[in-house]
């Protein structure tokens, strides 16, 4: 049951806070945000996108280092100070004229919970809420902000089978 719902995804859409990120928002002296990303992920992310899968944050936080960090992968839309979440997923899903059983979301926390359950594939990290671990079809094994979204893109390529031509994509 779960390889078929993995095998209809065409679009990653991901949390940021907790999923992205561990989850710890830091700020310096002079009150400017810092958030740690993990450099697997974000390669992941970026070749995601190359095999054709769209991708997208919603986040319910407003937050310059995601403007950044989402430019630098490329990600195809990003929606900040989005809250609830459902205002924006349906924007991007009419924009991308999917359905809900063609999109994967990551999310950790109760803002989550409503796409979690609409969604074809809902994946969680291990640090999640229970509310949200109770919904999701998978719970990965790495943390948010340690390769939690690398190990869903490897899974979704995996079971899709396009791993081996992704791998073979990277020795040109």
């Amino acid at each position: 049951m779960l390889k078929t719902k993995i095998q209809k995804i065409k679009l990653l859409v991901l949390d940021v806070d907790g999923v992205l990120t561990d989850g710890k928002i830091i700020y310096d002296s002079k009150g400017t945000e810092i958030k740690h990303f993990d450099v697997q992920d974000g390669f992941g992310i970026v070749f995601f996108q190359k095999l054709g899968f769209k991708t997208a944050i919603i986040t319910a936080r407003a937050s310059a280092v995601v403007g950044v960090r989402s430019k630098d992968l490329g990600i195809t839309r990003v929606y900040q100070n989005a809250f609830p979440k459902m205002t924006a997923y349906k924007k991007l899903m009419k924009e991308f004229r999917l359905r809900d059983e063609e999109v994967c979301f990551v999310g950790d926390d109760l803002p989550d919970l409503a796409l979690l359950k609409r969604v074809g594939f809902a994946v969680t990290v291990p640090n999640a809420v229970h509310e949200i671990k109770k919904v999701a079809h998978y719970i990965t094994q790495k943390q948010g902000g340690h390769g939690a979204v690398r190990e869903v893109i490897e899974l979704i390529l995996k079971t899709q089978g396009k791993w081996d031509g992704f791998l073979k994509g990277l020795e040109r």
